[in-house]
């Protein structure tokens, strides 16, 4: 099985004539992504080879049934494209988009809390996911994640880092081990899904019975899926924290990654995570190493 998405899923995508969303798009389709149709006001009634792009995402799921959007707009407009898709029965919203001023994440975010609880949002910031074998929705590199094989141990990941999640799922990939599913939460202050959101759904899937977790430096969201994988993990987990150097009030990489006030530091989330009973490795390819060890003892 997989969490969030499948051979199943219906994918709109908001830019989709843009000259990154085109690129994408194309590339998901070639995947075997179910990708089905593109948003521009401007250009209703025409198509990016062969999918058809309507005037809004209302339009597009009453003619296609698209149950996914996936949001290349540019940072400005990130806002109402979040809202157009979940007022036009959207279930799930992934923004690919980097730079949406957090003002706008904490409003959107709130804003689907409310009014739309039913609504799952990826991101902002964020690679997307893959089902390998079964949709791949985002920039992930489809050819670099095994599809998991019957009868035999598969792992899910989830991730704070882009190039990280790569890594991940390479590392698994060389020692022939196949991912149910791979999520890329993003690393914003206020992303959509967190790192417990998945948990819980790893936790609840049949077919992933080990889950690589990939943290960095900056807020709590590393100790708080600790206590979580303490109270509710049955499943073994294996992690990495990225920013072990980093200096304290100088934001690295991603917007949520700063060290301030003496918290949101990789030694602090480290020692949470390993008093959870995670096996937490000194760089990504230990990481990679303690999760074949564990899968080895399943």
């Amino acid at each position: 099985m997989s969490i969030f998405v499948d051979s199943n899923t219906k994918v709109v995508y908001q830019g989709l004539t843009g000259s990154t969303g085109r690129y994408y798009g194309l590339l998901n389709r070639d995947y075997g992504t179910n990708v089905v149709a593109g948003t521009n006001p401007k250009k209703a009634g025409t198509d990016v080879d062969g999918i058809p792009v309507f005037a809004s995402v209302a339009d597009a799921v009453a003619e296609t049934g698209a149950d996914t959007s996936c949001i290349f707009i540019p940072a400005p407009g990130v806002k109402s494209a979040v809202m157009e898709a979940a007022e036009g029965g959207i279930k799930l919203i992934i923004v690919i988009t980097e730079g949406v001023p957090a003002q706008d994440e904490a409003w959107f975010f709130n804003k689907l809390k409310r009014d739309h609880p039913d609504v799952r949002l990826l991101g902002p910031n964020c690679p997307g996911l893959i089902s390998p074998g079964q949709a791949n929705i985002g920039i992930t590199a489809g050819h670099i994640a095994k599809a998991p094989v019957d009868g035999e141990i598969s792992v899910g990941i989830v991730s704070r880092s882009g190039t990280l999640t790569y890594q991940a799922l390479y590392e698994l990939q060389q020692q022939n081990i196949g991912v149910t599913t791979c999520v890329g939460i993003g690393g914003d202050p206020v992303p959509g899904t967190s790192f417990i959101d998945c948990l819980e759904a790893f936790e609840a899937d049949p077919q992933t019975s080990a889950v690589m977790m990939i943290g960095e430096i900056g807020g709590s969201a590393e100790e708080d899926a600790a206590e979580y994988i303490a109270t509710h993990m049955s499943k073994p987990v294996a992690a990495y924290v990225a920013g072990q150097t980093a200096p304290a009030g100088k934001k690295m990489g991603h917007a949520g990654a700063i060290v301030s006030g003496g918290k949101g530091t990789a030694a602090a989330k480290m020692e949470a995570l390993e008093a959870a009973g995670v096996k937490v490795g000194a760089n990504p390819t230990e990481c990679g190493e303690l999760m074949v060890e564990i899968v080895k003892n399943l």
